[in-house]
C-alpha cells in the first residue's frame, strides 16, 4: 500500500514524501515522476527508519548526508539512487567527437532523395547527423545536393550515401569519384555484398601522416551491414588487391597503400536489423552482440589506433527500442522509416499519410530494382498499395521465362496493361533510352542476352514505382513502392493520441529529440527498478513531449 502524506513535501524539505508499507515499495507520486524526468540531476530516495516515509531529493553524491543513528526519530537511510543520464550521455562519446554531433543518433540514408536536402539540413542545424539519400539518383542530382548542403550547412555534420551497385558498377564508380572531387568527407556505405574498388578508393583518398607520424584519414565511412562476412570486410583493412590496383592506376602512392593496410575500412559499422529497404530481416538482439564480438576479435588482431564503433539500426522507432539498443552496447543508433514520415522527407504527402496509418504487420518483401537479377529483396509497405504482390509476380515471370517474347499471352497482357501500361516494344524503347544515358553497357549486354533485356524492362517498373510514390502520381497510387519496416507501426502506436500523431507535427529533429530523451528517461526508470523500486503503469514509460516542453527539459 502506498499513500500520500499531506504537507510532507514542505515538512521534509525534499521533493515529496512517500509512505511505504513494505520494504520493496512501489512509488507512484507525481513528484517522483517529475524528478525522474529531470535527466541532468542526480536523484536520491531516503527511507525514514522510524515511520517508513520515503523522501525524494535532488543532489549529488558529494553533498549526500545519510543519518543512520537508530535512536534518532529522523534517522534516514539511502533507499535508492538514480544517476544523471542525459541524452548526450547515451552511446559512445567517440562517436559524438568524431562526427561533431550532440547525440549518438543518425538519420540514415533513404534512397531516391527521400533522405532529402531539407531533412539533412534540419538535422545539421540541430547538430545531429543525417545522410542524404543519393542511391538511385544521377551523379548530376547528387552533385546538386552536395552544392546545396555545402551552402546551407557548411561545417556542420552531414553525409551522403554510396550504395553498392553490382549491376551498374560504372555508376557506383562515378558517384564515389564525385565525392572525392567535391571533398565529401562522410559516406554511408550500404547494400554491399562484398567490397568494391570505388568504396576502397574513397576511403584511402588523401591518407597521410601528421607531423608526429599518426595516420590521418580525411574521409570517414559508416558501413551498414547485416551479415558477419560483410561486417568482417569493413572491420578489416582494405584488401591488398584493391590497394595494388589503386597504386597501378596512380590514384595512391606505395606509401599511402602501406598506411592503408593499417586502418579499418570503416570508422563505424551499423548492425542493420529488420528494417526498410534492403534487409535480411535479422533480429537486433542477435545481430548486434555478434558484431560487437566480431569487432573485438578483429581489433585484437589488427590493433587499430582507434577501434571501429558498432551502431544499431532496424526497428528503432520508440524510446524503449532506442534504450534497448544502447543497453546492448550500441555506440550509436540509426533511424529510417520514421524519418520518411516526417515533413522534411522527399516522400509526398500521400505517402506520409499511408505511413501514418501503418501497423507493424503492414509490410512485405518485394524484389529490389538495383539487384533484381540476383533475387535480392527489399521491405516495403503493403497497406494501401498492390506493389509487393505485383512486383513479386514480375520476378516469378523473370525466373520462369527466357525472354519477353516467351511470356504467355495472359502474363504478357498483365505486364502490358496493369504494370507498364504500354506494349512491351514501347516499354523496351523507353528503357533503352534511359540506360543509354545512365549506363550504355547495360544495353550492349541486353542486345546479346534476351533475359537481361527482360530484366531491364521489368526493373523499369520497379524503379518508376518508387518515383511515383515520391512524386505522388495519383494515377499510380496502387503501384507505389514505399520502403518501410515494422518500426513505422511501432512509432504510430507510441504516438497515438499525442501531438506526434498529426502529420504536420512530425519533424525530424522533434522525433530525434523525443526518442533520445525518452530513452534516457527510461534508463533512469530501469536503474530504479534494479534497486527494487518498480513504478506503476501510470508512471512507467515515456510519452512524446511537444517542442517547447522538450526544450525546457533538455536544458534543465
Amino acid at each position: 500500500m502506498v499513500k500520500r502524506t499531506q504537507n510532507a513535501a514542505s515538512e521534509s524539505g525534499g521533493l515529496g514524501v512517500i509512505e511505504a508499507k513494505d520494504s520493496s515499495f512501489v512509488a507512484d507520486e507525481p513528484e517522483l515522476a517529475r524528478a525522474l524526468g529531470r535527466l541532468h540531476s542526480t536523484l536520491f530516495l531516503h527511507r525514514n527508519q522510524q515511520n517508513g516515509f520515503v523522501r525524494v531529493s535532488d543532489g549529488d553524491a558529494n553533498s549526500l548526508a545519510v543519518r543512520d543513528t537508530p535512536s534518532s526519530e529522523s534517522a534516514e537511510r539511502l533507499r535508492a539512487y538514480v544517476p544523471s543520464i542525459r541524452p548526450e550521455d547515451l552511446g559512445d562519446p567517440a562517436f559524438l567527437k568524431h562526427h561533431a554531433v550532440r547525440y549518438a543518433y543518425m538519420a540514415g540514408a533513404m534512397a531516391n532523395g527521400i533522405g532529402s536536402t531539407q531533412l539533412v539540413e534540419a538535422m545539421g542545424k540541430a547538430r545531429l547527423l543525417a545522410i542524404y539519400g543519393a542511391a538511385g539518383l544521377s551523379p548530376q542530382r547528387v552533385e546538386e545536393a552536395i552544392a546545396y548542403l555545402a551552402g546551407a550547412i557548411p561545417d556542420t555534420p552531414h553525409g551522403f550515401n554510396l550504395i553498392h551497385s553490382p549491376n551498374e558498377p560504372e555508376l557506383e564508380s562515378a558517384v564515389a569519384a564525385l565525392y572525392i572531387r567535391r571533398a565529401v568527407r562522410l559516406v554511408e556505405a550500404s547494400a554491399y555484398l562484398r567490397l568494391a574498388l570505388p568504396i576502397v578508393r574513397y576511403r584511402v583518398d588523401g591518407i597521410h601522416r601528421d607531423q608526429v607520424g599518426n595516420i590521418q584519414l580525411p574521409n570517414s565511412v559508416i558501413a551498414k551491414v547485416s551479415r558477419v562476412e560483410v561486417a568482417t570486410q569493413f572491420l578489416s583493412p582494405p584488401p591488398h588487391e584493391f590497394l595494388s590496383e589503386l597504386v597501378r592506376k596512380n590514384e595512391i602512392t606505395l606509401d599511402q597503400a602501406a598506411m592503408a593496410s593499417g586502418i579499418p575500412m570503416a570508422d563505424d559499422v551499423t548492425a542493420e536489423a529488420d528494417s526498410a529497404g534492403h534487409t535480411d530481416n535479422r533480429p537486433l538482439v542477435t545481430l548486434l552482440p555478434t558484431l560487437l564480438a566480431l569487432r573485438d576479435r578483429l581489433q585484437a588482431r589488427y590493433r587499430y589506433e582507434r577501434a571501429p564503433r558498432i551502431g544499431a539500426a532496424g526497428g528503432l522507432s520508440t524510446p524503449t527500442a532506442v534504450a534497448g539498443a544502447f543497453a546492448m552496447g550500441a555506440a550509436y543508433v540509426v533511424t529510417g522509416s520514421v524519418n520518411q514520415a516526417c515533413v522534411e522527407s522527399g516522400s509526398c504527402e500521400a505517402v506520409r499519410k499511408m505511413l501514418a496509418q501503418a501497423e507493424q504487420a503492414d509490410v512485405a518483401m518485394a524484389p529490389s530494382a538495383d539487384m533484381f537479377e540476383m533475387g535480392v529483396k527489399v521491405q516495403v509497405l503493403k497497406r494501401g498499395t498492390m506493389f509487393p504482390m505485383r512486383a513479386n509476380r514480375l520476378y516469378e515471370l523473370y525466373r520462369s521465362h527466357p525472354s519477353l517474347e516467351a511470356l504467355p499471352e495472359a502474363d504478357r497482357t498483365f505486364v502490358e496493361k496493369q504494370l507498364l501500361r504500354a506494349p512491351l516494344e514501347e516499354a523496351w524503347r523507353s528503357t533503352r533510352e534511359f540506360f543509354l544515358k545512365r549506363d550504355p553497357g547495360q544495353i550492349e549486354r541486353a542486345e546479346r542476352d534476351p533475359k537481361h533485356k527482360m530484366a531491364l524492362v521489368f526493373r523499369s517498373y520497379l524503379g518508376l514505382s518508387s518515383r511515383w510514390a515520391n512524386s505522388g502520381e495519383p494515377s499510380r497510387a496502387m503501384d507505389y513502392q514505399v520502403w518501410c519496416g515494422p518500426a513505422m507501426g511501432a512509432f504510430n502506436e507510441w504516438t497515438r493520441g499525442t501531438f506526434l500523431e498529426k502529420l504536420e507535427n512530425r519533424k525530424v529533429v522533434v522525433v530525434a529529440d523525443n526518442l533520445v530523451h525518452g530513452a534516457a528517461a527510461l534508463m533512469r526508470q530501469h536503474f530504479l527498478s534494479l534497486q527494487g523500486i518498480h513504478l506503476p503503469a501510470g508512471l512507467a514509460g515515456v510519452h512524446p513531449l511537444e517542442p517547447a516542453t522538450l526544450r525546457e527539459v533538455l536544458n534543465t
